[in-house]
């Protein structure tokens, strides 16, 4: 042990005096002082596969800062997400299975969690820890599903799914609607910098949901300079399906996360509290196309192994061993009761996880690890995962450990194994899944979500209604099929409208602001929004009508994905909201131009 002893002389004379015990023994038992709570820090990556990065073979993209979490720390080889975003940040999150939680969707407020599930960040808030999370976080957008009514203090990024403008992005600033200057990873990791220096003197829990490699593609010049012209020597698995210029914009959008992770380390250092401080990287789902990703099979939205697959990386100096990799299976429901344990922080909360503590793994216990089965759920189809095992969502057996990359089945082989999976993959569906098979909330991905939107807390008093968690009606509808960062546009009679569902929670005045865009000549529809017996309305005015941003995208934007433009503020007035279930429609009584406007969101502010 004499190594690791020698690589921690470094460590200050009070976490010698605390751990010293530990190291000299090798002891696995130790009690955490107060005084020497690690902090924690906590990247997760949007999109990114598992064959991304340089410690999983990946020659072709430098990723040396990611690779040194592993390196220095835990490798968990095994490790699986689910296969679309929302639902693996909830997962996290609870330590529970997505749907337990409400998590369905990843718009239209199916990606809520639901309000009687508590956090990581309840657990850690609890026990005097100062939190904070900055970039995307897409489990629910108006209080109390905003991320600082989940347990974090603080929080700068956006709510929503993916985002429609990498580059001087409009965030939710604790909040509140901010511009913001520069490319959106490196500002929300500017914040989470911040963040760990205010906090350097007391415990914290610092959560960075980075958006990138998630499309829009758009990486900064320098990145897309080093991979513009690069040759693609590692393909993926199916290469005619491969958009090459793809792969380099996500490999990119890689490399300028790893940069940023090193400034986030950097800190650690500087400010001499990295040996105690937990880094924690993992991803969120498969590669977003089909690039290299060690010949597994599947991508993002697929329950096979490539996509749900994700690394996952572990490091404490002052505790940890450097090197380890585990290759038994773990997943992200795994991450909250780990965290909890090694930080020796009680959870918060009382309902059943289904996760389970990785220390032993880590610590590289000899102890045996019992075999388990993981479950995998998307669109209706779920696989199962066990050691040995994937039985996949058509009731295919794979033996993943002489066939990893699930090329020949082998249910008529091995029957009894695929009965066992089989039986379990039905009794789990009917204890998680409040649907059979979830198949008809899947069908109707982009349809609202039946829960209302709660509205009229004090202490926080803003809520913001965007278009994606509105029901288009008479013409209106969205600017694209995918809904989180859309608007409404084709209002052109008074037929046309929006509808959000609230449960008002305080009756009261409400301040009414309508984030839109309108056609100079079009300017002056009277509009009116109402719920119930009361109502407000005015004119929309002046005239807004911006060009579509430029300069945002590396490559053409998918059709699916809006372009973004600068919306103005329409100061409607005020208006009465009453406790309780309401519909609260906008709708447009006098149109004199070709249409009424293009509407990005409506806010309510709850007045004193």
């Amino acid at each position: 042990m004499n190594h690791i002893f020698e690589k921690h002389l470094n460590v200050t004379l009070r976490l010698i005096s605390c751990w010293g015990l530990f190291f000299l023994l090798g002891s696995a038992e130790f009690t955490h002082a107060e005084s020497t709570q690690p902090n924690v820090v906590v990247f997760l990556a949007d999109d990114a596969g598992w064959g991304d990065f340089g410690f999983s073979g990946n020659r072709q993209t430098n990723t040396p800062h990611i690779d040194s979490i592993a390196s220095e720390g835990v490798s968990l080889d095994r490790f699986f997400v689910c296969p679309v975003c929302s639902p693996t940040r909830a997962e996290f999150l609870t330590g529970r299975y997505h749907p337990r939680g409400g998590v369905r969707g990843v718009s239209t407020g199916q990606e809520r969690l639901n309000l009687d599930e508590t956090t990581i960040a309840d657990s850690f808030k609890a026990a005097g820890y100062a939190t904070g999370a900055f970039g995307k976080w897409h489990n629910g957008t108006q209080w109390p599903y905003h991320p600082m009514a989940r347990g974090f203090d603080e929080y700068l990024g956006h709510t929503a799914g993916h985002w429609g403008e990498y580059f001087d992005s409009p965030l939710d600033d604790n909040g509140q609607m901010v511009r913001t200057k520069g490319y959106i990873v490196d500002v929300c990791t500017d914040r989470a910098i911040d963040f760990i220096d205010r906090h350097q003197d007391q415990p914290f829990l610092c959560y960075v949901p980075f958006t990138t490699p998630h499309s829009p593609w758009a990486a900064p010049q320098e990145n897309w300079d080093r991979f513009k012209d690069k040759p693609i020597l590692q393909t993926g698995t199916l290469p005619k399906q491969e958009n090459l210029d793809e792969t380099r914009c996500a490999l990119a959008m890689v490399e300028n996360q790893d940069m940023n992770i090193g400034r986030v380390l950097g800190k650690l250092d500087d400010l001499k509290i990295a040996d105690n401080t937990i880094v924690v990287y993992f991803s969120d789902n498969g590669p977003n196309s089909w690039r290299w990703n060690g010949g597994m099979k599947g991508r993002k939205g697929s329950t096979d192994e490539g996509g749900i697959r994700s690394v996952c990386y572990f490091r404490w100096p002052a505790v940890l061993p450097a090197g380890v990799r585990s290759d038994r299976i773990s997943g992200a429901i795994d991450l909250l009761p780990t965290l909890t344990s090694l930080a020796g922080v009680e959870r918060v909360g009382d309902k059943p996880l289904d996760g389970r503590d990785l220390t032993p793994l880590m610590k590289g216990s000899d102890d045996p690890w019992s075999d388990r089965e993981l479950f995998s759920t998307w669109a209706g189809k779920i696989s199962v995962r066990t050691q040995q095992y994937r039985l996949d969502h058509q009731g295919n057996l794979f033996d993943m450990t002489a066939d990893p990359n699930q090329e020949t089945a082998i249910t008529s082989q091995r029957p009894e194994v695929a009965e066992r999976l089989s039986a379990a993959v039905t009794a789990w569906s009917k204890e998680v899944l409040a649907r059979p098979a979830d198949a008809k909330a899947s069908k109707q991905r982009n349809a609202v979500d039946p829960r209302p939107i709660p509205v009229g807390y004090q202490e926080f008093p803003i809520t913001m209604l965007p278009a994606r968690d509105g029901t288009p009606d008479g013409g209106v509808e969205r600017s694209s099929n995918a809904p989180n960062c859309s608007y409404f546009v084709n209002w052109k009679t008074t037929q046309g409208k929006m509808t959000w569902l609230l449960d008002v929670n305080t009756t009261g005045q409400y301040r009414v602001t309508i984030d839109y865009t309108c056609p100079i000549d079009d300017a002056g529809s009277t509009v009116e929004l109402r719920s119930g017996k009361h109502s407000v309305s005015g004119k929309v005015t002046p005239g807004w009508d911006p060009p579509l941003y430029t300069n945002q995208d590396t490559l053409p934007r998918p059709p699916a994905e809006s372009q973004m433009k600068e919306f103005h503020t329409l100061e409607l007035g005020t208006m009465q909201l009453e406790q309780g279930e309401s519909e609260l429609i906008l709708q447009a009584v006098k149109i004199p131009g070709d249409s009424v406007m293009d509407v990005r969101r409506v806010t309510l502010t709850l007045l004193p």
